[in-house]
């Protein structure tokens, strides 16, 4: 019987594990990393969040205006298709120094209809007396007299409850009409002064 020199064993290990397969083993060393593209290289920094803040805060300043814009279009639409400028009457309220009198809410009526009630807050009060204007009511009239009442309650001189109604006949024709209650002080006699009255 022959016999393999001694020396060949050693050479046959070498051989079979140099054809071992080199994956599936888990502790396996990770095969080299091939160095990425430039494509790639963008594609994980926006994937990654890394994208420029600034274009990204004006791309989206951009499209908040853009709705803002097209929500006031909108806005305006609406108002021409409810209230057409034939029909329209819109009543506004306006304060003057305010010494005498702290406004609390407003009534108003028109052909003895009550068509607006607003309770007003002290931060709306000290914005009027800033010389702000707010569009109390906005609706339709058919041409002809009508007649506005307006009841305004608060606190008066002394701070006494005090509550005062004004009326105005107006004479609706073609076109919008604008009407103002306006609350001022009548110094002479220190008692507020309630005017409602037609903006030309």
């Amino acid at each position: 019987m022959r016999t393999r020199p001694a020396n060949f064993l050693p050479l046959l290990l070498a051989a079979a594990v140099l054809a071992l397969p080199l994956t599936g083993g888990a502790d396996e060393a990770p095969a080299p990393a091939v160095a990425p593209s430039a494509a790639d290289a963008t594609l994980a920094a926006v994937t990654a969040g890394d994208a420029p803040a600034g274009a990204l805060d004006t791309e989206m300043q951009a499209l908040k205006d853009e709705v803002l814009d097209l929500n006031q279009e909108l806005f305006l639409l609406e108002e021409e298709l409810l209230f057409p400028a034939n029909t329209q009457v819109a009543v506004f309220v306006s304060m003057d120094v305010g010494e005498f009198f702290a406004l609390d809410s407003v009534q108003l009526r028109i052909d003895d209809k009550p068509v607006g009630n607003y309770l007003y807050t002290e931060r709306e009060v000290q914005a009027l007396l800033r010389g702000g204007v707010h569009r109390f009511y906005l609706g339709n009239l058919k041409a002809g007299t009508h007649e506005l009442t307006a009841t305004f309650t608060g606190k008066g001189p002394h701070e006494r409850d005090y509550r005062r109604g004004a009326t105005l006949k107006i004479e609706k024709g073609i076109g919008a009409k604008f009407v103002e209650l306006r609350i001022s002080d009548r110094v002479s006699k220190l008692q507020p002064e309630f005017v409602v009255r037609e903006w030309e």
